[in-house]
């Protein structure tokens, strides 16, 4: 198959190759398209090694003959100017590809600490809180929804909606990122939050 279009345009990958020469290396790593001088001072052989200027460097480079880019590369040293410290830190980077691990921390110990409580196991013993359940008097007959609301908002069937207000702003404060910190892990809870008081604050049930 011919790899020439109608017109008498060739248009193989091996023409465009040979319009654009690029910097063909050999399996010794020499350049053969280099016309560089070595840089190895009073050497005047041909410069088709390359080698990075230093540690700080390693985009640029230095070209030299075979000889003394073999010299170059005996002496060379990446941590050469580096402290012991700074070593070590930096094999630390390389074990995770330069890539630090976020730390670790459980979502509901985040909630716990917004209670001032910083271990969820300080709940229990001498620091034991009690469960009243749901609370629910069942002295006024409500529609499902508003009963629903009531139930996620933790508040009475009797309570003002001054009290309703000030339970579902108390739980925003927990739930919302844009005031908890950015924790995003009860966004589902917050939104059944919202619905709730969108039940309750236009309602006639409560003064």
């Amino acid at each position: 198959m011919s790899k020439t279009d109608p017109f008498g345009f060739d248009l193989s990958v091996s023409s465009a190759k040979r319009k654009k020469p690029r910097g063909r290396r050999a399996m010794s790593g020499a350049s053969e398209t280099s016309t560089r001088q070595c840089e190895h001072p009073g050497c005047e052989e041909a410069g088709l090694y390359r080698a990075p200027k230093s540690p700080d460097l390693l985009d640029e480079y230095l070209w030299f003959c075979q000889e003394h880019v073999r010299e170059y590369n005996l002496k060379w040293n990446f941590f050469e100017s580096t402290t012991e410290a700074e070593m070590n830190a930096q094999m630390s980077r390389d074990k995770v590809w330069d890539r630090e691990t976020r730390r670790f921390t459980d979502p509901e110990a985040r909630a716990w600490a917004r209670l001032g409580i910083e271990d969820p196991h300080q709940v229990l013993g001498q620091n034991a809180t009690r469960n009243p359940g749901r609370r629910q008097s069942g002295t006024r007959k409500l529609p499902p929804t508003e009963r629903r609301a009531i139930e996620i908002l933790e508040a009475a069937d009797n309570w003002t909606k001054a009290d309703l207000r000030k339970a579902y702003k108390s739980l925003i404060k927990v739930l919302h990122p844009d005031i908890n910190g950015g924790d995003r892990s009860q966004e589902e809870q917050l939104q059944q939050v919202v619905w709730a008081w969108d039940q309750l604050k236009d309602s006639r049930n409560f003064k």
